[in-house]
Order: structure tokens, then sequence, then C-alpha cells
């Protein structure tokens, strides 16, 4: 697992939650359980800070490193989606953004096509990119932070055939390739969970080992966020095993959350003094980055 991608998974699932502000130390000892040396630590967040996600604070001879604004954004944006069980209502409307950016800045244009995926829409053709879900704000965010307003539009409508809405959604995502992944998840994971589950029952799972996995499960499962554009429940297959991952997601995590957090507290005792900052923390309602 990439060293930059775990200190992502790390700050949303853990550390965003006690302050958002982590020795380096105890974050190297962290990444540790997972084979990711010190250098390769060092390097990854030394990247984030320089790209905005992380800022660095130096206390005595200690390095600290807290999400920034733009980083805290990310998570809760991911927030909304990754422990949502529940499709949407759908309002019937679709979002249209189209833009034609010229090929100077094709750079821009590259970064802006990462965003709508991650955010949810998908491409309907050559530059035109819907999305069923409510995301004016997300859209508008974009056109400011890349200053493109000149070369996009921006709609709402609704769809008014020929054909049905179903047909949008087929031209714009592969519905079966994402149901495929989900199966594989769940084949996995549930096979996990049980054992898991029942190995701490007994109590022959350590607190570290539920921290790794949970780590990984988290880890695994924010990928969908790349590849489910989060379709309203109207516009999905009738067979579509996202719900049936997402539960078996809540459960597994729920099994390995408070022994896993043990473990994470008493790393991150090494080099913090910062108290959790929601003694009212339910670990369903909390988001993590993903990147």
């Amino acid at each position: 697992m990439n060293t930059r991608s775990m200190i992502f998974t790390l700050y949303g699932d853990y550390i965003s939650h006690y302050g958002s502000k982590i020795w380096i130390g105890s974050l190297i000892r962290l990444l540790s359980e997972f084979g990711h040396n010190d250098q390769s630590v060092r390097a990854a967040i030394s990247r984030m800070n320089k790209q905005g996600w992380v800022q660095s604070d130096k206390v005595g001879n200690k390095s600290y490193y807290s999400l920034t604004e733009r980083g805290q954004k990310r998570i809760d944006e991911a927030a909304k989606r990754i422990f949502k069980l529940i499709p949407e209502k759908w309002d019937g409307q679709w979002r249209i953004f189209m833009y034609t950016i010229p090929e100077e800045i094709r750079t821009v244009r590259d970064e802006l096509r990462k965003e709508l995926v991650w955010s949810g829409f998908g491409s309907l053709s050559t530059s035109c990119w819907i999305s069923a879900n409510n995301l004016e704000k997300q859209v508008f965010d974009l056109i400011e932070k890349y200053g493109i307003g000149e070369y996009v539009d921006f709609f709402i409508s609704k769809y008014a055939g020929p054909h049905e809405n179903i047909r949008l959604v087929e031209k714009s995502w592969d519905l079966e390739e994402i149901n495929a992944k989900y199966q594989a998840f769940i084949s996995e994971y549930s096979q996990k969970y049980i054992i898991d589950k029942n190995n701490i029952q007994k109590g022959q799972m350590s607190d570290a080992e539920c921290f790794v996995e949970r780590t990984k499960l988290v880890h695994e499962y924010r990928k969908f966020l790349f590849v489910d554009p989060g379709l309203p429940e109207e516009l999905l297959p009738e067979k579509w095993l996202g719900s049936h991952a997402a539960s078996l997601f809540s459960d597994y995590y729920k099994e390995l959350a408070e022994p896993a957090s043990r473990f994470f507290e008493m790393i991150f005792r090494e080099g913090n003094e910062i108290k959790h900052k929601d003694a009212n923390y339910d670990v369903l309602d909390h988001p993590y980055i993903v990147e």
C-alpha cells in the first residue's frame, strides 16, 4: 500500500478526530505496522506538505503535521459519502457541466477531470459531464479553484427524451463493472469479518491487529469513492450491491473500532498532548481522507 495514500487514510480515520495534528515519530510508528519505513514516511509527508494537504509545526525538537483547510475540506466531503448506507432520493434533475479548456492549460483540464470523477460526475461525451446529485457547491468551488469561469457552462435540467433516464446512466458509467468490484469486496471481506469477529470475542486478536485490519478495511473501501458516483436509488439496477457492501463495511468497522482506537491512542499519546476533540464521538459518524 502506497505510503502517502496510507497517511491520508490515517488522517481521515483517526488523526482528524484528535486535533488533526500528529508528531512525525508517532506517524512513523503507526505506519511501521504496515511495513513502511522512516524514510518513506518522511518523504510522503513532505510531499503532502508541498501539495497543501498538511502543514508542519516545530515544537522544540519535534516536528508535528496537521491538516490544512484544504485537507480538512476533503475529509468533510468524503464523510458525506463513505458512511452513507442508503442512497438519497432523486429530485429528477441532472447537473450538466461542460467545458472548453484550451490546450495551453491542459494540466488544469486533467486535474479538473480527476476532481469531477471524485465528486461523482460521469462523462456523457467529450467535455460534457453529468451528475444526478446536488453538486452545485462543488462545481462552483472547482470553477473558482482553477479560475476557469470563461471556459465552462453549468446547467440544471430534466431529461426530456427520447429515451429514459437510465440511458444517460448507461452512457456515463459502467455500473456492471462497479457492481463486480462490490461483489469482489463482499466476497473477500464477509469471510474476514466472520473470522475477525470470532477472534475478537474470544480475545484472540490484539489491539494492534485490529488497528491494522480496520485501517486496511477503510483503505480498501474508500476506493469506491473514485468509481461509484453515488447515484440515487431510482437510477440504480435492481441487483445493485452497493448497499450490501456498505452494510458489511459498517458492521466490520464497528467490530474493529474500539480495540483499533485503543492502539492508535496509545501511540498517539507518545508525542501528542491533544485530547480527543469530541467526547460524544460516534465511530460511524466521522469522515476520512480519500486520495
